[in-house]
């Protein structure tokens, strides 16, 4: 019998994402936290390289224990502001490889610096993870679809449950697009037997 494939996030990226939860919940709940899992590679803190050694499993079992520790609503909801600070905790170092700085994308559109931030951001995970993201457009909307999830990796949910990935999504756009929110909603999750995990974006912004 075969066993199940490994994927994995370089160690900057498991790195960023405890270290945002950390934030969120406070370093003494965060050590209870990690204590009640029986996951190793939670246990250190992984240099900020770019290796692809932080396993799927880890970045999942995360996200479950929290939801058991806080109750499933809050839970998420934390999950859901852990996301959100993925990115100044760390995933702005890689705006050298990204150019989303770069003046050129800073003088586009807001509508052309959405899209092709979209795709920058999608080219990072594509490139130095495992995870493998898509995005599709609809007349409405975009879609950043993850076809190989770490967030919901194994699990089985009634509810979508990537909202570490939806709260670094929405922090992605804004920081791209140079301050614009957008509603993005999870509408198709792998935990729930769907066969990718579907963020649909409207395409105009809230504001």
């Amino acid at each position: 019998m075969s066993e199940t494939p490994k994927f994995y996030y370089p160690n900057r990226m498991g790195r960023v994402v405890l270290q945002s939860t950390e934030q969120v919940i406070g370093p003494d709940r965060f050590n209870t936290l990690i204590t009640s899992t029986d996951n190793p590679d939670l246990f250190r803190l992984p240099p900020a390289n770019l290796n692809k050694q932080f396993p799927f499993e880890a970045i999942s079992a995360l996200q479950a224990a929290i939801e058991a520790a806080f109750g499933v609503p809050a839970g998420r909801n934390i999950n859901l502001q852990a996301g959100r600070q993925c990115l100044d905790k760390g995933l702005k170092q890689f705006d050298p490889v990204l150019g989303i700085a770069d003046l050129p994308l800073r003088l586009m559109p807001v509508g052309m610096k959405f899209r092709v931030g979209l795709d920058v951001f999608a080219r990072l995970f594509n490139t130095y993870s495992d995870q493998v993201v898509n995005i599709r457009s609809t007349p409405t909307h975009m879609l950043w679809v993850i076809e190989r999830c770490p967030v919901c990796w194994e699990r089985k949910t009634d509810a979508p449950c990537c909202q570490l990935a939806q709260g670094l999504l929405e922090e992605s756009i804004f920081w791209g697009t140079g301050g614009r929110r957008y509603h993005i909603e999870e509408v198709e999750c792998i935990a729930m037997g769907d066969p990718a995990c579907v963020f649909q974006i409207d395409k105009q912004p809230l504001d």
